[in-house]
């Protein structure tokens, strides 16, 4: 076998090993990379005999990688992006990035935040072959194959590559229907007295914490009188005037700034959780990201982006 021949036998290798850690198992990796089991197995054992080492520990019910197994998985990922980034830039050039690109959010934020935006991204990006994905389970962004997906969270947590997009804020909030029954209470311990709706996480039906500009901090127990599952259907609520709820700045943004809905405490910081939350750009791996992705992240940021941040 010649040079070259070897060189690109290497590649094959180092790509089938690699999709091996990432899925988990050959028969995962086999799928994603279109082959059969059997096909994969030999490439990582051919790898191994290469090498002079065994890079996975095996057994009837599961793979494991070995110390040596992971040590060479964290310096050829990033040679291997390196080479499939070079090859890309080399085919296309500056041609205009194409494919498919499966996009992961939250139905409330991608209702509020992405959707309305769809309009400019099939302009800017008409080779995008866009697949938006709403969901408000915690999607396994490899197992669904999911390119980039927006957290919702104070952080975010696994083994995912993750950049902040955007600061976000919650404002303890009620329609003015709402607050000609029970005007605003003098500070948030009056919650006590008002129906308050509840998104269905622990977190958000039991403390409410509020902090002022001087940094006194309060925790309000709340007694839900409606929980909702939805964070659509919970902001529909609160327009309709059943309550005071607790709601994130990107839903709620046009209400509050054409009197829909009221801030009840606009100079105080309101939370469930922490007041350190953010909406998040996350992607499976540091491997290579395709210019498609690389320019929907670019984009994101510029349209989603904060300068306070």
């Amino acid at each position: 076998m010649n040079d070259a021949n070897s060189a690109s036998m290497d590649t094959r290798l180092l790509t089938a090993f690699l999709q091996v850690v990432r899925s988990g198992s050959f028969t995962a990796a086999a799928r994603e990379l279109d082959q059969d089991p059997s096909s994969v197995s030999r490439s990582v054992a051919a790898l191994e005999a290469e090498i002079g080492t065994r890079l996975f520990q095996r057994s009837t019910r599961r793979i494991a990688l070995t110390d040596a197994g992971r040590r060479y998985a964290d310096r050829v990922e990033p040679v291997l992006a390196e080479l499939a980034q070079a090859r890309e830039e080399a085919a296309t050039g500056n041609a205009e990035p194409e494919g498919p690109l499966r996009l992961g959010a939250s139905v409330a934020f991608g209702q509020a935040c992405i959707v309305p935006l769809l309009p400019e991204i099939r302009a800017r990006f008409p080779g995008i072959e866009l697949d938006l994905s709403l969901t408000d389970s915690n999607s396994d962004l490899v197992a669904e194959q999911i390119d980039l997906a927006v957290r919702l969270a104070p952080e975010v947590r696994g083994d995912m590559v993750v950049t902040r997009l955007m600061p976000t804020r919650y404002h303890a909030c009620a329609s003015p229907d709402h607050l000609r029954r029970l005007p605003v209470p003098a500070r948030p311990e009056g919650l006590t007295e008002h129906p308050c709706l509840c998104f269905d996480l622990p977190d958000y039906r039991a403390t409410w914490r509020f902090r002022s500009p001087g940094g006194e901090e309060a925790q309000v127990t709340i007694q839900p009188a409606m929980t909702i599952s939805s964070a659509l259907a919970l902001h529909a609520a609160t327009r309709l005037g059943l309550g005071v709820a607790l709601l994130p700045d990107w839903l709620i943004g046009d209400d509050l700034a054409t009197g829909r809905l009221t801030d009840l405490w606009p100079d105080r910081l309101a939370t469930a959780t922490s007041f350190d939350t953010a909406a998040w750009l996350v992607y499976p791996s540091r491997s290579f990201l395709p210019r498609r992705t690389r320019v929907m992240i670019d984009f994101l940021k510029e349209r989603l982006g904060r300068a306070d941040q």
